[in-house]
């Protein structure tokens, strides 16, 4: 049997300082739950198969869609679907849970220097 391991998400946020490189803080069956440090602008991308959540935990995010942005506050999620091209972007440091299946590679569909496939485990 599995141990049951509490996290307090403040001590796992106060372990890194680098940005647009998630940690996996835990797991639920096939879906890692993330913590990711944001500022500035990502790449536009989307996940053939994966939907995404976004959980802003403190400051504050836009998602760009083609259809219009998404600006989240903190406590406030949205979730984008698979096959949607998205552009996470923060103006000013965020901090943002995300709940994704474990296969999901940040950069979705496109590879440059901010692709991310070997997660560290905090």
């Amino acid at each position: 049997m599995a141990a049951v391991e509490k996290v307090n998400l403040a001590e796992k946020l106060a372990q890194f300082h680098d940005l647009w490189s998630p940690k996996i803080v835990g797991q639920v069956n096939d879906f890692h739950v993330k913590l990711v440090k944001l500022r500035g602008e990502f790449v536009w991308h989307h996940h053939d198969r994966e939907d995404e959540l976004f959980l802003v935990l403190r400051g504050r995010m836009t998602v760009q869609l083609p259809e219009g942005d998404v600006h989240l506050g903190e406590g406030e999620f949205v979730v984008v679907p698979r096959g949607m091209e998205h552009r996470p972007v923060a103006h000013e440091e965020a901090h943002v849970l995300l709940l994704e299946p474990a296969s999901t590679v940040n950069t979705g569909n496109v590879r440059d220097t901010r692709t991310k496939k070997d997660l560290d485990r905090i």
